[in-house]
């Protein structure tokens, strides 16, 4: 005690002076619990050593506002009674334990009477048993052995009362379950906690959540910069975006090069491209990407582990439970608690609309298990298996917007149709690719072919080249002319609308044409003359253009085909408007119009709606061009709005457009600004950045 070492006397001590002075005993009794209670504060209020908080790494890189949001712990004290806890939540490998170990360097002076580190070994097959963990954390705070009750509520009990007049910070790390950490958060007063597990834990209630995502490139470059000093160069951008931006695959490949002078970065880099060989690169000692994933793996029941590995089957980016299901070859109620399961582990990411996805990586580790634990013989019926339904349901769902179309039962809606085939793109298409792969001409074909009306509604999809070229590949292995002329026209569409190559739609449409008379189809020489009318008349050949157009109207009129018959005199009045015609354009639109409002003129439903918009836009362009702009602003208004409501994006940034020059040319310079600014961001949507760049220079 003299020499500042100690607050409290030994007992052995206290017993000697007592015997000394020959107190009697009510008197020794006094001092010697005196001396013990002196003890004890000493005990608590020194440094223990125990539960320790690691070093921070000197090469942090990122997490910004995610460090900012942990600071406001500092502020835990401003509802009285609460304590203040923060959960992190994410996959293995984000860093989580960095995190939370940075965080608590910076919060450190902030908590004066300790900072303590617990290792929950929640990913073990034995977590630290809460006993224990009590145990440590009452060891660390400077309870006496003898002072620890056996008893879980007991320990409870004392470590918050030791909490409760402290401001201590304890970061519980890798946590197993609620049951585990409920007993070691903090009950109230200036005290905090920094809680981190690869499961969601929603259970807990009173934390604030931070679910942690991967490092955006510039941070997860900047990461591989600090390790490798001015070494690497733009190969570590690469290496960066193959790592999917994981703290750890980006320590491993910085540690990996960092031992190894004479590697150059660019050749790792061509390495890791690789997918089969990825996952093997990631690993640099006792650190390797693999064995993270694996323990998260370990904790599935079988039923989530055979899910979770065979998801590496689908084709796409992302995907719904019911493809699941059938991938998993289970249930779609079990599919959900697996999906359910998989997402509380960070083993899978979802969405709010109701779809997963795998980080790549992880994606990669899921197909090693599948190589590993599943047959050959079995991998390949599940691929048979998953490819036959996602063609089946694109087919299907494609179907929905013919004329003449018979609901199936799924999907139930045209609306649950468009839906599906543009939220499972990657996925049918993927499967269309697989299918060709495997010589399965028919059901390309089929499936190709059905998606001719859906693709004018999403004309400016990436995708449709690919679906029609199959689908005219498909055709001509089955030896059918008459099919490979109606992919070949719809190829020829491609060019025309979302290509914007009218010489390449030309080609389809002369190769089109001459397999569609050899083989006799009229229906397929009047597309082909329709196609190349529409090539025409943007090569600026509106003469040639005017009579392709009128002559597949004619060809159309004489099938019957009132729809096919509509679209033709749309075209021609196109051609007429093109030319400065704009009294014959208009009457032209105006029989267009009337036809489509006629209940007995035969237009199926579906396609007036379709066309109506168009039709009425055109109208008011017309009038707008023979000087009645107030007129063709209410037009341009109104087909708009039906626009808006068919989903017809290009041809309403087209009106928009339109429509923003006639209300400048009015003077209405606000509502102009407004309608450039609105053509800008739908000619943006369907991908034409150079319009979308116009509109906004314009607005």
């Amino acid at each position: 005690m003299e020499r500042g070492h100690s607050k409290g006397p030994q007992h052995r001590t206290v017993t000697a002076i007592a015997d000394a002075l020959s107190l009697d005993e009510a008197a020794r009794e006094e001092l010697i619990e005196l001396a013990r209670d002196g003890r004890l504060r000493d005990h608590w209020t020194r440094p223990s050593g125990l539960c320790e908080l690691p070093g921070s790494i000197d090469d942090f890189t990122g997490r910004t506002a995610e460090l900012a949001w942990m600071g406001d712990l500092l502020h835990a004290d401003a509802s009285p009674g609460v304590a203040g806890v923060e959960l992190i939540t994410g996959p293995a490998g984000l860093g989580k334990t960095t995190l939370a170990v940075r965080a608590a360097h910076g919060l450190r002076p902030s908590f004066p009477d300790g900072t303590f580190f617990l290792d929950l070994f929640g990913m073990s097959p034995q977590p630290l048993a809460v006993e224990e963990a009590l145990a440590r954390l009452l060891r660390a705070l400077g309870a006496a052995e003898q002072q620890i009750p056996q008893d879980v509520p007991g320990r409870a009990s004392l470590y918050r009362s030791m909490l409760r007049d402290r401001r201590v910070l304890v970061v519980l790390d890798n946590a197993a379950a609620e049951e585990q950490i409920r007993p070691l958060l903090p009950g109230g007063g200036a005290s905090g906690a920094l809680v981190t597990s690869r499961r969601l834990l929603a259970g807990l209630e009173g934390v604030r959540r931070l679910s942690l995502g991967p490092l955006p490139l510039p941070d997860a470059t900047e990461l591989l910069t600090g390790i490798l000093g001015e070494r690497g160069g733009p190969a570590l951008t690469e290496l960066a975006q193959l790592c999917g931006g994981l703290p750890l695959a980006l320590r491993i490949i910085g540690n990996r090069l960092v031992s190894r002078p004479e590697w150059d970065p660019a050749e790792l880099a061509a390495r890791m491209t690789n997918e089969e060989r990825r996952l093997s690169q990631l690993k640099a000692g006792d650190l390797e990407i693999a064995t993270a994933f694996e323990m998260s793996y370990a904790q599935l029941a079988d039923a989530a582990r055979r899910i979770f590995r065979r998801l590496a089957l689908i084709p796409g980016h992302d995907f719904d439970a019911a493809l699941a299901a059938v991938v998993g070859g289970t249930s779609i109620e079990d599919a959900w608690d697996a999906l359910d399961e998989l997402v509380d582990l960070g083993l899978l990411q979802d969405s709010t609309s109701g779809r997963y996805r795998f980080h790549d990586l992880v994606r990669l580790f899921a197909r090693d298990r599948l190589h590993a634990e599943e047959t050959a013989a079995d991998r390949d019926t599940l691929t048979k298996t998953t490819t036959s339904w996602l063609v089946r349901m694109a087919t299907s769902a494609g179907r929905w917007f013919e004329p003449d179309h018979r609901p199936d039962a799924d999907p139930s809606s045209q609306e649950e149709a468009d839906r599906w085939l543009r939220a499972n793109v990657d996925n049918w298409l993927g499967a269309l690719r697989m299918a060709a792969r495997s010589g399965r001409h028919s059901v390309v074909l089929d499936c190709a072919e059905s998606m001719h009306w859906f693709s004018d509604r999403w004309m400016h999809a990436p995708h449709w080249h690919e679906v029609f070229t199959l689908g005219a590949e498909a055709a001509a292995a089955l030896g059918d002319p008459a099919r490979q002329a109606s992919q070949l026209n719809l190829l020829a569409w491609v060019h025309l609308l979302p290509k914007d190559d009218p010489e390449t739609a030309l080609r389809y449409t002369a190769q089109a044409m001459d397999l569609a008379t050899r083989s006799g189809s009229t229906e397929q020489i009047a597309l082909a003359h329709y196609n190349a009318g529409g090539a025409l008349r943007r090569l600026g050949r509106l003469e040639e253009a005017t009579a392709a157009g009128t002559q597949a109207a004619e060809m159309y009129k004489a099938n019957g085909d009132i729809d096919m018959y509509c679209q033709c005199l749309g075209a021609v009045g196109s051609c007429l408007r093109d030319a400065g015609r704009y009294a014959e354009a208009l009457e032209q639109y105006l029989d267009l119009w009337a036809l489509l409002n006629d209940d007995q003129s035969g237009v199926t439903p579906s396609i007036a709606a379709f066309i109506r918009p168009i039709a009425l836009a055109r109208v008011g362009e017309c009038v707008g061009s023979l000087g009645h702009r107030a007129e063709a602003i209410n037009k341009l208004t109104e087909a708009i709005g039906l626009m808006e409501q068919a989903q017809l994006p290009a041809p309403q940034a087209r009106s928009l457009e339109t429509l923003a020059a006639l209300l400048a040319d009015e003077g209405r310079a606000g509502e102009s600004r407004q309608a450039y600014a609105r053509a800008a961001e739908v000619y943006e949507a369907i991908g034409d950045a150079e319009a979308s760049s116009r509109c906004r220079d314009l607005a």
